[in-house]
Order: structure tokens, then C-alpha cells, then sequence
């Protein structure tokens, strides 16, 4: 494979949830969970990534506690390395099956605040018997689970929109903090819930944080940016198509990661295997060099706005990428990195929307 020849600068986004992709990935790590999953761990691989070149950092969530142990929430993990970084996007999962829309709504503009403009919302839409019962309910069938993902986006984006972005005022003189003919109710009817708003956070930096969503929720979400994964290249080919011609703006393709240490990777996997195997999913899944992956990814490119990386071992397989693979695509110039103070939205070439209110007065 040769490098890329053709096509935009390419982002890239790494998920850093958890050890690591595999489910053997904290298999000989001998320090304990609290320090290799705490907020000190937290924040230096953030930065590192942000050091780096990475366009943005996810965090995965789920209704259930993880295998082992717990997890703060992304949302709040997202929100803690908010103020200690400065241009890489911080993207959340939040399920709507289990999180009112009014909060998902509210967290997410705060921390598109915090960031001054770099949040996400990585659309999690968890219908397991298990995920549904930690809220007391059952799970939807699929008519009503599109319907939930829709109408939880919609009602999202609306009160994202419900204050203006001049509404605030803070006029000394009158003593008024904000003009309320600039702060509107939705007034949402959904399936299963409806919602009056306003917002009780001001209009985001964004105008609407960044919505990232998995291919098979893009007609649900409409999302900025859809995640596609492949059974081979051709195949993600044809999904890069198909996602584009759907209208969404930005393609991200998924990877897994594992990569050759001291020893090969394919003996890695095999050992890391025989402890709890690591089953194939949606996603292209590379093992192999740093070399060989920095030549995929800038081929990839060729086909697709950006990558999101799932490290098989965050400790093992992370600074490879950070010290061979984005080196090298950035003096390829390949890699596209966020500049300081950039919005995400900047930072994926995506327009901040205008505020629906202010459009419809005119």
C-alpha cells in the first residue's frame, strides 16, 4: 500500500475509554485501577493526543458499570479535561434510551462552554434488557426505538437553538442579564416525552455541539459526522458512498488497532486472546507496524474525512501512534491537525448553524 496520493487532509480521533479495545487489554498491567484509570491517567492522555495532532479524543459510555470495575460517566470525564486542553474535540456518549433529553441537552452545552467550543455528542442508543432496567423500563422495539433516537436528536437541537446567540445582554443600566424576547420555548410533543424548554444554558460556542452518530442511526440523527466500519476495504468504500449520499457532512471510518512491540502483533493478539477473546465487529480491525497503519490511514484518507482509532491497549498500542504513526502523516502532510482555540466544528471544515429562531424572525 502506498501512501495517499489524493483527497483532504485527513482527521483523525482516538476512543480512550476504558484500558484499552480488547477485553483482556489491562492483562499484565500490574498498577492499580485507580491509577491507571483515574484522572491523572485521564488528563495525560488527552494532552498527549492533543500534543499529537488528534482532531478529538471519545469517551464510551453505557448504562452498566463496565466489566470489573466503574467508570465515571463520559460526560464527566469530558468535562474535567475541558479546561486543561486547548484545540482537541471532546466527544461523550449519551444514550438516549436512558438519559432525559433535557439533561443531555444541558451537559452538552455546558461543555461546549467549558471548551469554548469543542464538544460532541457520540449518540448512544443502548435497548438491552440489562442497559433499560437501571431506568425501570423494558426494551423499545425497533419502530420505537428509531422513533426515541429522533425525537431525543430533534428536541436536543431545539433547545441548543432556544436562546439566541445575542440573548444574553447584561445591561447594567436596566439591570437585565438578557432580552426574553431572544429565549424561546420548543414546545416538543415526542412519542414518549415532551419537552418545553428553554434551555436553562445559554446558546453553545458551536451553535449545536458536534452530533456523531454510528451508520446504521443516520437517518435517525442526521448527525455531523456518521462512523462507518467494513468487513474489508471495499466494503467501507461502498459505506463511505452510501453514508455521503445520505447527506451527512462528515464520514469517519472505525478502526481497531493492535500493533507490533517487542513482539509481533499477531502473537500479542494470540496471547491477549487466549485470556478473554477479542470478537470481530463492524469495524476494519489493523494489526501489524506503525509504518504499515501511518499508510493505511493516509489511504484512507483518499475515501473518507477522518478515522477513529480504538487502541487495542491504550498503554501498549498509544505511543506508537503518538510517537511513529502521526509524526509521520503530519510530515507527509496528511494529517490535518485542530489549531489552538479552533472549534470542532472549525477544526471537521463544518459551518456553525444559524440559530432556527433567529432564522424564521428574519
Amino acid at each position: 500500500m502506498t501512501s495517499r496520493t489524493a483527497g483532504g487532509p485527513v482527521r483523525l480521533a482516538v476512543e480512550l475509554d476504558g484500558d484499552g479495545a480488547h477485553p483482556a487489554a489491562a492483562l499484565g498491567d500490574e498498577r492499580p485501577s485507580a491509577e491507571r484509570l483515574g484522572p491523572r491517567a485521564l488528563i495525560e492522555l488527552v494532552l498527549a493526543a492533543e500534543i499529537a495532532g488528534f482532531t478529538l479524543v471519545t469517551f464510551d459510555d453505557s448504562p452498566l458499570p463496565p466489566p470489573g470495575g466503574l467508570r465515571l460517566e463520559a460526560l464527566s470525564r469530558a468535562a474535567y479535561v475541558a479546561t486543561r486542553t486547548n484545540r482537541i474535540g471532546l466527544g461523550a456518549t449519551a444514550h438516549v434510551t436512558t438519559t432525559e433529553p433535557f439533561h443531555v441537552a444541558t451537559q452538552l452545552a455546558s461543555l461546549d462552554h467549558a471548551s469554548h467550543g469543542r464538544a460532541a455528542w457520540l449518540v448512544g442508543a443502548a435497548n438491552e434488557p440489562d442497559a433499560l432496567a437501571t431506568i425501570g423500563t423494558g426494551p423499545l422495539d425497533p419502530a420505537g426505538l428509531r422513533r426515541e433516537v429522533t425525537d431525543v436528536v430533534e428536541v436536543v437541537r431545539r433547545l441548543w437553538d432556544s436562546w439566541e446567540d445575542d440573548a444574553v445582554i447584561k445591561d447594567v443600566a436596566t439591570g437585565r442579564y438578557l432580552d426574553p424576547d431572544k429565549v424561546h420555548h420548543v414546545d416538543f410533543e415526542g412519542a414518549a416525552f415532551s419537552v418545553k424548554g428553554p434551555l436553562i444554558t445559554p446558546r453553545p460556542p458551536q451553535g449545536l455541539p458536534v452530533v456523531i452518530a454510528p451508520e446504521h442511526l443516520v437517518d435517525e440523527a442526521r448527525p455531523d459526522v456518521v462512523l462507518i466500519g467494513g468487513s474489508g476495504l471495499d466494503d467501507l468504500r461502498r459505506r463511505a458512498h452510501r453514508a455521503r449520499d445520505s447527506g451527512t457532512p462528515r464520514v469517519f471510518a472505525e478502526v481497531e488497532v493492535l500493533l507490533n512491540t517487542r513482539e509481533p502483533a499477531e502473537t500479542r493478539l494470540k496471547r491477549l486472546d487466549s485470556s478473554a477473546r477479542w470478537e470481530h465487529t463492524e469495524r476494519l480491525r489493523y494489526t501489524g507496524s506503525a509504518d504499515g497503519l501511518a499508510d493505511l490511514l493516509a489511504w484512507l484518507g483518499t475515501v473518507v474525512d477522518g478515522v477513529r482509532l480504538h487502541p487495542a491497549v491504550l498503554a501498549t498500542d498509544l505511543p506508537p501512534l503518538l510517537e511513529t504513526v502521526l509524526p509521520k502523516l503530519r510530515a507527509q502532510g496528511v494529517l490535518r491537525p485542530p489549531e489552538p482555540g479552533e472549534t470542532l466544528r472549525a477544526a471537521l471544515g463544518l459551518p456553525r448553524p444559524v440559530n432556527r429562531f433567529a432564522a424564521s424572525r428574519g
